[in-house]
This record gives structure tokens, C-alpha cells and sequence, in this order.
């Protein structure tokens, strides 16, 4: 018998004395001997896509009002550049999402991370240079291209390192680092003018592409292409050298042959493959509904149509709040579960949405009709006692999505998905938010114009409604599950560790 088939016969004889169930107590015994240090290291790495993600959808808030009124003529923004400015960000992304679905088949997981720091960094170089408008806007593409593959490729990535004990909190992190450089600079813009903060932005992607040089390809993508000793020696990176790799290894074969063949039109009737590509696309149309991207993409002129004097400051603190609530999620996400955290996130929203929409309302009544972006010099101030809820809706609703529609969404989008379709359904997911982000973004103001201030909120609410009933119908538990366990759930067998 050969050195990894008696590994793995004593790993079992060990599970089978401790539980004669077996195969749970197997899972048990090998998690057991488990170190998690470099898996956490490799996270962090991986994670400075995601922070360099959060600096590219932060970087219109700091930077829109000095664009407006900037003394150069080639780079003064009007009111319909600045919306271009701030949602072109999405069509580079929906385009970066399906470059990124073909090169996570291609290249693999580590390569196509590796890819998303030249976009990053030549597109803030295309920013710091800019002569004219039409320069921002190629910066703004190029970094939204970067952002679509980052989106698709990190949370996969980490998902196919990580095991089920701690997958939760560590695919929450890449929510988390968004959040972090959508606070970051926000920060920056406080002290930088827009030049320097994009130098700043510039800072993460290259950092990435240092450290990834030092990580290894995820075990999964490996087998896929069968390269055993290499998937085994990663394995052995990433769970420390007591684990008998040779085990976990085994089951990843088992099912990765299972679904050797690449994507045919015919399992789009499989229901282990149709049914997750479902709840993956309608998880990032109901994100996005939520109003998320228009509100952080506009976070200051929000304040400044609220009459909050620092809204700078005050979009400061909406990306700490943000930080904050994201990193709650990561600590109690393997704990509470997805369902249960993607249902009262939903819930916190519609309040606040619906909050906000009142405070609009009744700021605007004295003129109806007038909406938020339309509000005139003779409109009535509002009463100052009427300030605190609008500052207290804007606080529940980014502390409910950290919570849950943040982080959940996109750990889901990398948890479900058989092996053999997972580029090119993860593409579709990204397609779907960024395309949506880019609608949302696009038509905010005219939504405004349209349906008044307070009318798009409780649109927004009401689609908050529609997502926590989406929640409880369809969307199963992943927590504590592999990867193959979850799969087997959708195919209606029987699941396995």
C-alpha cells in the first residue's frame, strides 16, 4: 500500500473510533490537525483586490465635487459628466466580470488576481495624467475592469483555499476590504485633492501583484487540470504539515472527476448547475436594488442635499459605520449562518429606506413634487429636529447591507457552483450586478426628477421587501458545508465531507 492511500486509511480508522457515523467524525479528526496561519495569509493577499476595488468605488465621492469645479476647463465636469464619472465604473466592471469568468478557466485562480493590478494601476496612471475629461472617463474604465475580474476572482479563490469551519468569515473579508478602501479614501479625500488620491489608490494593486507572487494556485483549480502533487503540495501550504492532506485531496478528485467535462449547453438543464445559477443572478439583482451603489457613489451630494454642512465628514462616517458592521458579519458569519443574517439585513433596510424616503418627503412638502436634486433657493429649510433621521436612516441601511446583502451575496455566488461551470456562472452573476450598478447608478438623478426624492427610496424599500421574501423561499443554508456537500444539496443527493 502506498504512503497517501495508508494516510488516509488511518485517518479513517481514527474518524471510525471516535464516531461510528464515520465520515463526519473523519471531517472532524482531519479539521482537527489543521493550521490555519497560511491560509490566512494567503486571504490576505488575495484580499488587497477587494480594498483596491473599495478605493475605485469610493474614489467619485471625494473626488466629484473638486472635478466640478475645478479651475481647468478640459477637466470641469457638468452635472452629466459627473454621472458618467461616477457610473462608466460599471461597464468596465460588467465587462471585466465576463474577462474574468474565461480567464479563471484559462490562466486560473492566482493568475487572473494577478492580471487585475495592471488595469488597477494603469488606469489611476490614466487619472493622475488626465488633459480632458475623456481621460478621466479611460481611468475610470480601466479601474472598472480591474474591479469586475476582482469581484469574480477573489471570493472564488478564497472559497477553494478555505475549508468549511472558517470559509464564512474569510469570503466576508473580501466585503470587508471593500469597505475598508471605500473608508480609506474617503479619508484620504479629506487631506488629498483628487491627483494624490489617486496616487494613493495606485498603492493596494501593487501590493497585490507582489504578494501573490508568494501564493499558491487553489487546490480545486489544480485537480481540475490534473495536477495531484501540486494540488496536494498547495493543500499542504494551506492546512500546515500535520494535516494528511492526502485525504481532503482525495474527496476534492472524487468530485472534480464526477464533473471533469467543461460547460455544455446541456447542463443549463441540470438543476445542480440551473438552480444555483438562479439564486446567484437574482442575489446580485436584489444587491443592487437596494440602492447601495447610488447611494454610496453620491454619499456627499446626499448629505449636501440633506443641508448636512460636512458631508465629507459625514460620508466619512457612513464608511466607518460601513466597516464596522462588515466586520460583525465576518466574526459571526459561520456562527449565525447566511439565511438568518441575509434576512435581517433586508429587514433593517426596507426600515431605513423607507425612513429616508419619509424624511425627503417631508423636507420637500411645503413645494410638492420638488425633488431632491431639483431643490430651489426658495425651498424651506428643513427643521433642524428633522436632521437626525436622515443621518439615522443612512446609518441603519449601510449598517443592515454590511450585515448581510454586502458580504452574503457574493460568498454565495463562490460557494454554489459545480467546479465545471463556475468561470462561466460566477460571470454571469458579475455581469448581472455591474450591469445592474450601472442602471442604478446611471438613472438615480432621473429617478429623483421622476418619482421625487422620497418616492426612490420607498422604490428601494419596497425591492428590500422583495428580496428578504426571495431570502426565506429560496435561498438555502451553505454554513458549515463543503463545497461537494453543497453541490450534492442542489442535485437532491445525499451530501458527503
Amino acid at each position: 500500500m502506498d504512503e497517501p492511500s495508508e494516510r488516509r486509511r488511518l485517518l479513517d480508522a481514527e474518524g471510525a473510533e471516535q464516531d461510528p457515523a464515520g465520515r463526519e467524525s473523519e471531517q472532524d479528526v482531519y479539521l482537527s490537525k489543521v493550521q490555519n496561519r497560511k491560509l490566512y495569509l494567503a486571504t490576505l493577499a488575495s484580499v488587497l483586490g477587494p480594498m483596491s476595488f473599495g478605493f475605485v468605488l469610493g474614489y467619485s465621492s471625494p473626488a466629484l465635487p473638486e472635478l466640478t469645479h475645478i479651475a481647468d476647463p478640459r477637466l470641469r465636469l457638468d452635472n452629466v459628466q459627473a454621472s458618467w464619472f461616477g457610473s462608466i465604473v460599471a461597464m468596465g466592471a460588467a465587462v471585466g466580470g465576463l474577462l474574468g469568468g474565461w480567464l479563471v478557466d484559462k490562466i486560473g485562480r492566482k493568475l487572473t488576481l494577478m492580471f487585475c493590478s495592471l488595469p488597477f494601476v494603469f488606469g489611476f496612471t490614466v487619472i493622475i495624467a488626465a488633459q480632458n475629461v475623456w481621460m478621466l472617463y479611460a481611468g475610470r474604465v480601466l479601474t472598472g475592469l480591474a474591479s469586475g475580474v476582482t469581484s469574480l476572482v477573489v471570493p472564488l479563490y478564497i472559497s477553494e483555499m478555505a475549508h468549511e469551519r472558517v470559509r464564512g468569515t474569510l469570503g466576508s473579508c473580501v466585503q470587508l476590504m471593500v469597505v475598508l478602501g471605500i473608508m480609506g479614501v474617503y479619508l484620504a479625500g479629506l487631506f488629498l485633492d483628487w491627483r494624490w488620491l489617486a496616487i494613493c489608490c495606485s498603492v493596494p494593486p501593487t501590493l497585490l501583484m507582489v504578494c501573490m507572487c508568494f501564493m499558491p494556485e487553489t487546490p480545486r483549480f489544480l485537480l481540475s487540470q490534473g495536477k495531484r502533487r501540486e494540488a496536494e503540495n498547495a493543500l499542504r501550504f494551506l492546512r500546515g504539515p500535520d494535516a494528511p492532506v492526502e485525504w481532503e485531496c482525495a474527496r476534492i478528485a472524487d468530485a472534480c472527476q464526477e464533473r471533469s467535462s467543461g460547460l455544455r449547453m446541456s447542463d443549463l438543464k441540470d438543476p445542480g448547475v440551473y438552480k444555483p445559477l438562479v439564486i446567484g443572478v437574482m442575489l446580485m439583482v436584489f444587491q443592487q436594488m437596494t440602492g447601495i451603489n447610488a447611494i454610496m457613489f453620491y454619499a456627499e451630494n446626499i448629505f449636501e442635499q440633506a443641508h448636512f454642512k460636512e458631508s465629507d465628514l459625514a460620508s466619512v462616517i457612513v464608511g466607518l459605520i460601513q466597516v464596522v458592521f462588515t466586520a460583525v458579519a465576518a466574526l459571526i458569519m459561520d456562527k449565525a449562518g447566511r439565511k438568518v443574517l441575509l434576512i435581517i439585513s433586508g429587514v433593517a433596510m426596507v426600515i431605513s429606506n423607507a425612513a429616508f424616503g419619509v424624511y425627503f418627503y417631508l423636507i420637500t412638502k411645503p413645494n410638492a413634487g420638488v425633488s431632491l436634486g431639483l431643490l430651489s433657493a426658495a425651498s424651506e429649510e428643513p427643521q433642524a429636529d428633522l436632521a437626525w433621521l436622515a443621518l439615522a436612516s443612512m446609518a441603519v441601511f449601510i449598517a443592515g447591507f454590511a450585515l448581510g446583502w454586502g458580504p452574503i451575496p457574493w460568498l454565495v455566488m463562490s460557494e454554489i457552483f459545480p467546479v465545471n461551470v463556475r468561470g462561466f456562472a460566477s460571470a454571469v452573476c458579475v455581469l448581472t450586478n455591474w450591469g445592474m450598478a450601472f442602471l442604478v447608478t446611471k438613472s438615480f438623478q432621473d429617478m429623483m426628477s421622476l418619482l421625487t426624492s422620497a418616492g426612490t427610496f420607498w422604490l428601494f424599500a419596497s425591492m428590500c421587501i422583495l428580496n428578504v421574501v426571495f431570502t426565506i423561499a429560496f435561498i438555502p443554508e451553505t454554513k458549515g458545508k463543503t463545497l461537494e456537500q453543497i453541490e450534492a444539496t442542489f442535485r437532491g443527493a445525499s451530501s458527503r465531507p
